[in-house]
């Protein structure tokens, strides 16, 4: 498991498929391609590994796919020559599979997801959709791609493991999967996976934590709660029952996403968080003591 400390930094969330033509090191040349669909978990760590990748070795080729333009990043991106951005949708087979005719892609970070779970209840097709289908268009398109790609990294979440009884999950444990988000994210897995079994293609998975920072949709928990608190309401919380989630900040997931593809094998699933638990009742009252704080010293 690669474990990584939170910080106290602003909140949002990204989400991105990222594929790249790369050496795994960080000399020679590279050309990444990143499948962005805007949804949450993704939106946050999506974006800020593309950015963090345009600025880190500006002699790879970024290539950003997203269904959805957001403007706050790609504005900060488009005057760099490494990078470029294609509006379009990952579950668009005749879109990817020219992605990969005219690219040579050596390296493909998967992020594109939609990952709110109560909306997975109310549109579980959509999730499906986006979730597994546009996974299995991606794969078929690396396999089969004649410039075979090194590294297929998918990002996939650890709410793949169900629910935790005070137990701590490593890679071996079964997963149960508690709700129609966490479920195609762990069918999306199984394709993966069938993907090195078969072809023996060179396939990644890591399950992330709950990944928060800037750009996050005002849906997830953090940004929610700042959102009520902002507008002078109260934090609600959903249910009766007593929750609490471990938190990772995103600048440190995309760490783990690179130190990943640096150094990971292939074949293998890792899991990426941190072993700090929160009740979101303890999370709300921090929250508000940091606000009250902030309006004491203004």
């Amino acid at each position: 498991m690669i474990k990584a400390e939170i910080y106290e930094e602003p909140f949002a969330s990204v989400f991105c498929y990222n594929a790249c033509d790369v050496q795994i090191s960080r000399a020679g040349h590279c050309d990444v391609l990143n499948f962005n669909w805007f949804s949450n978990f993704d939106i946050c760590s999506g974006s800020h590994l593309v950015c963090s990748l345009v600025a880190s070795y500006p002699e790879w080729r970024i290539i950003n796919l997203d269904i959805v333009s957001l403007q706050e990043y790609i504005h900060r991106l488009e005057n760099r020559d490494n990078y470029t951005f294609i509006q379009g949708d990952v579950c668009n087979p005749q879109l990817v599979n020219h992605i990969f005719i005219t690219e040579n892609i050596d390296v493909i970070f998967h992020l594109a997801a939609k990952t709110h779970v109560e909306s997975s209840f109310e549109i579980p097709s959509v999730f499906q959709r986006v979730n597994v289908d546009g996974t299995r268009v991606l794969l078929d398109a690396a396999h089969r791609a004649r410039h075979q790609p090194q590294r297929f990294v998918y990002v996939s979440t650890d709410e793949v493991y169900g629910t935790s009884l005070d137990e701590a999950f490593d890679e071996d444990c079964p997963l149960r999967p508690t709700n129609p988000y966490a479920a195609t994210k762990a069918a999306a897995e199984y394709l993966v996976r069938s993907y090195w079994d078969k072809y023996q293609f060179p396939i990644i998975i890591t399950r992330s934590n709950n990944i928060y920072g800037p750009r996050q949709f005002t849906e997830k928990v953090i940004p929610r709660f700042l959102t009520l608190l902002q507008n002078n309401n109260k934090c609600t919380i959903q249910g009766t029952l007593a929750m609490s989630r471990h938190f990772l900040f995103v600048s440190d997931a995309v760490q783990a996403f690179l130190l990943v593809l640096e150094k990971g094998t292939v074949g293998d699933v890792y899991n990426v968080g941190t072993s700090v638990e929160i009740p979101i009742v303890q999370l709300a009252r921090e929250l508000v003591r940091m606000r009250a704080q902030s309006h004491q010293r203004k």
